[in-house]
């Protein structure tokens, strides 16, 4: 019975983000900061965690201040929840007029040889995967994290493929079938900064904290001969829409030392946290894995 209901749950869901995507954006992102306001005060071992993040990492900034980026948050994580439908549904014109891209955008296209593309978990990741098959026309390929609810899972998977330019990999499987995607032509569109643990990781700084980071975006890199271009997307106030930005390829990378690759890695990513920290997602535990013998920091 509790399978049966877990589908019902996930149907209703869907039945609900696929009524709202119809909504004009300002209505929707009007609804959904609304929605993150009150969960703000109901989530409060999330909001714990993510507190206690923007202290790591931020300790220069004031309490006050602090609570106002975690409320911000809050408010631009649940609209990306709740504009999830919008991507997943809606006409691909629809999207092309929501998502403004900037930078090399077709830097994959004119390359040969194969390519990274690094998205750090910014609350408008998902807008960045479906920028790279809108207006790319080199297929993608990338791993995801399976659902627990079967129901939500195939619509995750249907939603981040419906473009027909991408190949997605459950991250309970090896890397062997992304590798030969790669071989055989896509970008790999790569998720580097949650903690998986310590298992092919090093522990490297970020914002002076010690990270559990996998080393595999430059292993990786050197191993295909891959270039690597940096994706970042935000979120617009309102009814704007979105904005993803194609940054110039990364010169020197990789390197020959995969440590040092992986710093630089963590500093550019803690550049473009600084430049929007609001919708930066510290509502994950990035500091759970720790160094034998130092205490959790949570």
């Amino acid at each position: 019975m509790k399978g049966f209901w877990s589908r019902v749950g996930g149907w209703a869901l869907l039945a609900f983000l696929w009524l709202f995507h119809w909504l004009p954006l300002p209505v929707q992102a009007a609804i959904g900061r609304s929605v993150g306001g009150a969960l703000w005060l109901l989530a409060g071992s999330r909001r714990r965690v993510t507190l206690r993040n923007l202290a790591l990492c931020l300790p220069e900034r004031s309490e006050a201040e602090r609570e106002r980026i975690g409320r911000e948050l809050f408010k631009w994580f649940s609209r990306s929840v709740l504009e999830r439908g919008l991507l997943w549904w809606g006409s691909a014109a629809r999207l092309r007029r929501l998502i403004h891209v900037e930078g090399d955008v077709g830097f994959a296209d004119r390359h040969p040889g194969p390519v990274m593309w690094l998205a750090p978990h910014f609350v408008g990741l998902d807008v960045a995967g479906a920028a790279c098959q809108l207006f790319v026309q080199r297929r993608g390929a990338s791993i995801y994290q399976a659902q627990t609810n079967p129901v939500i899972d195939a619509a995750v998977r249907r939603g981040r493929l419906r473009h027909g330019r991408a190949e997605i990999f459950s991250r309970a499987e090896t890397a062997k079938p992304l590798v030969r995607a790669v071989r055989r032509g896509a970008a790999f569109f790569n998720l580097p900064d949650m903690d998986f643990g310590a298992r092919d990781a090093a522990f490297v700084p970020f914002f002076g904290v010690p990270a559990a980071t996998l080393l595999a975006p430059s292993r990786m890199a050197r191993a295909l001969d891959m270039r690597v271009q940096p994706v970042v997307a935000r979120m617009l106030p309102g009814g704007q829409g979105y904005r993803v930005s194609f940054q110039p390829v990364w010169e020197d990378f990789p390197s020959d030392d995969p440590l040092a690759d992986t710093e630089r890695m963590n500093r550019w990513i803690e550049q473009e946290v600084r430049a929007c920290p609001e919708q930066y997602f510290w509502v994950h535990k990035r500091f759970k894995t720790r160094p034998q013998g130092e205490p959790t920091l949570y």
